[in-house]
């Protein structure tokens, strides 16, 4: 029990400092779509598009625009390996 404990801790840290990395990457873009983007990848550990776009209110173009712009820059990696019904993570 105290191993899972320590892994878990471990990988909320992790979360933490690939948060405050995001926060920095994405300090030159602008609307309210980036921020609440990172915010949705900080609580979930995956997230697809339709889900991004649920929990942030932006629009789907919006959502793909930035989950794109942050795999290009390291920040996420898409986790299925499809063309549809795509799923992505933060890369802490």
């Amino acid at each position: 029990m105290e191993i899972a404990c320590l892994t878990a801790m471990r990988h909320l840290d992790d979360i933490q400092a690939w948060s405050a990395r995001a926060e920095t990457m994405m300090a030159p873009l602008s609307g309210k779509t980036p921020p609440a983007l990172r915010a949705v990848l900080t609580e979930w550990p995956v997230v697809s598009a339709p889900m991004a776009e649920t929990l942030t209110g932006a629009s789907r173009g919006a959502v793909q625009r930035n989950l794109a712009w942050m795999e290009a820059q390291g920040l996420i990696c898409e986790v299925t390996g499809k063309e549809c019904f795509r799923m992505w993570r933060a890369m802490p």
